[in-house]
């Protein structure tokens, strides 16, 4: 049986709450601490940036506020249980507006599809597009939604950290084929090679690959349907600031430009942190969530480490990496009236253009992007009369061979992402004011992401539930994990929804018994 800290102990048989440590402000670790405010615990949060939402939280320049990460909310659901368990009303508190369509996906022939809520007007796009793909696309719809209750409902909020768990869902995986990839699943279903893109793109958004990823990811077009996709007005950033809000509601703390050295460790039990500037904090529970590979490489690097060595870290598969323009303009409110809040640009190749970007590790001239263009929904983004704008392009990691040169090549491509951009926006550099570029190296050093990947370890098959680093630590008793590199994985949904994970093996603090289960329960 594992013995707990005894300060833990004395604390919850007396009047202090005992204390908690949270390392990143992002939104896994924001809802971490909300989930253990919740349950009683002294929650202190730590973050290296200057304000909380880490890869959610946005920076402002010449009057343009950019959302730096996240831009598309879908399942607000996870909001508002999380926000219900610290007995607050989400919907209160944030401003939610449903957009329909969700998105716009463009090829470079001119055609182009809407994805809407709608199953009929899903359905008129398909057969607008190819006519002969629609019954394809229903048989799709029926696959997304088996998966949607093996994936989602079965396993998202659950722990995976028992092998048991996993191979529990093993003959409903086998049944589902999710052996088979997203792309694959697309490509029996429908012949038309764009409703192929546009059925398997969606891992793109949590750094996997469509040629490689299991099919279980068609339920995103599940829950595309059954929840539908909005904008928090003010930004992902307004979510960030408000689950702040309840934190210190609840009488914890946010430390702010305070970077988090090291996870120290006694007799195999957590002991708190130290921080950059040699500043120790004490606290017996420690929730860590920065990227999975930065923890166990970084962090508890004067440690022997029985499973995430580097050597294993080694050989995980990253998610790629990402090029991302954030731009403003002057005098264009009116202008483009065509471009809607996202806009996805295809390039001439998608299964070409992935594997350069996932496995052979090359730059190519040519690219897809994504175009966020929120002041079409919430004028406070940008000055009166200007757009605020940002183009995100693939691209990959730094985890390669010969890894790209961003000093080099950043202005490059910057001229060759004006150039697509050119053709959807026409006209628009001669409207710039502000500019600002996130390359991997960006990624690398502002968030400490392992080969300055966008989405920490890829979500495969062999990297997702048990195989992904569990939310409870072996490492160290005490310590937990949340966000994009634990179970689930990444995405918004994801890392909201690891906290909740994590709520499930933490007991609450009410009492000497139930704090004395805390690590009983990693067991």
């Amino acid at each position: 049986m594992t013995t707990l800290d005894p300060r833990l102990a004395e604390m919850a048989r007396g009047t202090r709450r005992p204390p908690a440590i949270v390392i990143g402000a992002g939104l896994g670790g924001l809802a971490a601490a909300m989930r253990l405010g919740a349950k009683g615990y002294a929650v202190t949060v730590l973050d290296r940036l200057d304000r909380p939402g880490g890869r959610g939280s946005s920076i402002t320049r010449e009057g343009h506020r950019f959302d730096l990460g996240p831009t598309i909310v879908t399942v607000p659901q996870v909001y508002r249980d999380l926000w219900a368990a610290c007995g607050r009303d989400f919907d209160a508190e944030v401003d939610l507006r449903p957009l329909d369509p969700f998105y716009e996906i463009r090829w470079e022939d001119g055609s182009s599809f809407r994805a809407r809520q709608s199953t009929e007007a899903m359905e008129a796009e398909v057969a607008r597009l190819s006519p002969g793909d629609v019954k394809g696309y229903r048989r799709f719809l029926e696959d997304a939604r088996r998966r949607y209750v093996v994936g989602f409902e079965g396993m998202v909020a659950k722990p995976m950290h028992r092998a048991w768990e996993t191979i529990r869902v093993l003959p409903e995986f086998a049944v589902l084929r999710a052996d088979r990839s997203i792309l694959g699943l697309a490509r029996r279903r429908v012949r038309d090679e764009r409703l192929r893109m546009a059925l398997s793109f969606h891992p793109l958004f949590i750094g996997g690959d469509p040629m490689h990823v299991t099919s279980m990811y068609a339920l995103v077009s599940h829950l595309e349907k059954e929840y539908g996709v909005h904008y928090a007005m003010g930004g992902v950033q307004a979510i960030a600031d408000a689950m702040a809000r309840v934190i210190e509601d609840q009488g914890g703390r946010l430390r702010l430009n305070t970077e988090v050295d090291e996870i120290t460790v006694r007799n195999g039990a957590v002991e708190g942190v130290v921080l950059a500037g040699g500043e120790a904090l004490r606290a017996p529970l420690v929730v860590s969530n920065a990227d999975a590979g930065h923890t166990y490489s970084r962090l508890l690097r004067n440690r022997p480490r029985r499973r995430w060595s580097d050597a294993r870290l080694g050989r995980a598969r990253w998610s790629m990496g990402l090029f991302v323009w954030y731009f403003g303009t002057r005098g264009t409110a009116g202008k483009w009236s065509d471009v809607g809040h996202h806009t996805i640009l295809n390039g001439p190749r998608y299964e070409g253009l992935l594997r350069d970007i996932f496995m052979r590790g090359h730059l190519a001239d040519d690219m897809s992007l994504y175009l966020h263009r929120p002041s079409v929904t919430d004028p406070t983004v940008a000055p009166e009369g200007g757009d605020t704008f940002y183009a995100l392009s693939p691209v990959p990691h730094l985890g390669f061979e010969s890894p790209v040169d961003w000093q080099t090549e950043a202005e490059v491509y910057r001229r060759k992402v004006a150039a697509v951009l050119e053709r959807t926006i026409p006209g628009f550099e001669a409207h710039l004011s502000a500019s600002e570029i996130f390359t991997p190296e960006t990624f690398r050093d502002r968030y400490l992401s392992p080969n300055g990947s966008g989405f920490s370890i890829e979500p495969r098959i062999l990297q997702s539930a048990w195989f992904r680093p569990h939310n409870v630590s072996e490492e160290a008793r005490g310590l937990f994990l949340a966000g994009a590199g634990t179970h689930p994985g990444a995405g918004v949904p994801g890392v909201v929804s690891s906290a909740e994970v994590l709520a499930k093996m933490v007991p609450d603090a009410s009492g000497a018994r139930q704090a004395a289960a805390l690590l009983e329960a990693a067991e």
